[in-house]
């Protein structure tokens, strides 16, 4: 069937949720590697954030796209030989397929360019420091930076990190590539190691692309998560620089690998993705993480669904519009609420400090899904119970649909 050179939004709404996999069928047992596989293939990376005041951010795309799963499973991608991720810079702070690893070596090159500065700054003014620190992770890693730590005085420029000397020396050297991360610590702390103690071999081992080629690899592949994409989601996915990207779209607009479409309301120039599927209908009705490459790019989730969406982790509380780690609910192909939760784990009460409707959607309907969904995250997240909303136009009628997901004994 021949491709379309226009696209209503209804049908660019179906056509991602197609790519990001949220048209997937769901796994009709227990959930495994071929499971976990599958939704890496679609999204090809994971971003990764330290705030676990519901679930740390790289378990939530899994859980999102597959329903409850083993996070062990991710673990053991990751951190368990054969390893199917690495952690690296790929969008922000990230688990990448192990398999991409060489189409980020560019970066690795460019880390001067690309590295914040006071990571920077350390490389060229103390490069003894460096090579000190590089020589401790060969020989004792993997190991964390507190294991290292010496009495280099620590930064007080960012009210997060104040970072040692040595964290600093460690981040540019795995920046660079010179050290990559073994696992992390139950306190979400990296350990250090090698890369030849850590990768595959046969990562080790494959040749490093040229920048061009590694751009435009890149490109197909943004592509291809995101179905359709306007040129700043395009570029955002993997954060690639304006001077490549460039040269890759107009390369493979070329060789027919991304055709150009219109999509109402969108001004900036559009690509779909030759092999992009357009199904009848989505059926989800799930969760969606604030670090989820569904909703990465802000201004894309706006044009698509129609949601203003901004984490508010770093507002003040006095100032947040919906609350402190807000979860949009997928409901059909549309966005049809948002919910402020928090996993109170010494209780063992999923707590909702709000929930909000978003407009158009239909009130009875979204809120005995939501209701359904809310009690099956409780329950993978091994809480025993959900809480009313605390405040927000949504929380009666979800309070009430809560009620009746309780009173007819429904599992958790």
């Amino acid at each position: 069937m021949a491709l379309p050179d226009s696209l209503s939004l209804a049908q660019a709404r179906r056509i991602t949720l197609a790519a990001q996999g949220f048209t997937d069928p769901k796994p009709g047992g227990a959930t495994d590697l071929r499971h976990l596989r599958r939704v890496l293939r679609r999204l090809h990376l994971i971003q990764m954030d330290s705030v676990n005041v519901l679930q740390r951010a790289h378990f939530m795309p899994l859980y999102s796209r597959l329903g409850p799963y083993p996070v062990e499973l991710l673990e053991r991608a990751a951190y368990r030989k054969p390893r199917e991720l690495f952690e690296f810079w790929g969008h922000e702070a990230s688990l990448i397929t192990t398999d991409l690893q060489p189409l980020f070596r560019w970066r690795m090159d460019r880390a001067v360019d690309f590295a914040w500065g006071g990571v920077r700054r350390l490389a060229t003014e103390q490069p003894g420091l460096i090579a000190r620190v590089l020589d401790e992770v060969r020989r004792r890693g993997p190991i964390t930076a507190a294991q290292i730590e010496d009495d280099t005085p620590r930064t007080k420029d960012h009210w997060g990190w104040n970072w040692s000397a040595t964290k600093h020396a460690l981040e540019w050297l795995f920046y660079t590539g010179q050290i990559t991360a073994a696992d992390r610590t139950t306190s979400f702390a990296r350990r250090y190691d090698v890369p030849e103690r850590v990768l595959p071999q046969a990562v080790l081992d494959a040749p490093t692309p040229s920048p061009a080629d590694a751009f435009r690899a890149l490109v197909e592949l943004s592509a291809r998560s995101l179905g359709v994409a306007a040129e700043p989601e395009l570029r955002d996915y993997f954060r690639l620089p304006v001077d490549g990207f460039k040269q890759a779209v107009a390369e493979l607009v070329e060789d027919q690998v991304l055709l150009p479409v219109t999509v109402p309301g969108w001004k900036q120039p559009t690509y779909l993705h030759h092999e992009a599927r357009l199904p009848r209908w989505v059926r989800a009705a799930t969760l969606v993480s604030p670090f989820d490459p569904l909703i990465w790019e802000r201004g894309r989730t706006e044009r698509l669904f129609g949601m203003n969406y901004r984490i508010e982790i770093y507002v003040p509380a006095a100032q947040r519009l919906y609350g402190y780690y807000v979860l949009p609910f997928l409901l059909g192909d549309r966005l049809a609420a948002r919910v402020d939760l928090k996993a109170d784990r010494k209780t063992g009460v999923l707590q909702i400090p709000a929930a909000w409707l978003e407009p158009d959607a239909g009130q009875e309907e979204t809120a005995v899904a939501l209701a359904a969904e809310l009690h099956r995250l409780a329950g993978w997240l091994g809480l025993h119970s959900v809480a009313a909303p605390d405040r927000g136009d949504f929380a009666g009628p979800l309070t009430a649909a809560l009620k009746a997901h309780a009173a007819v004994g429904a599992p958790l």
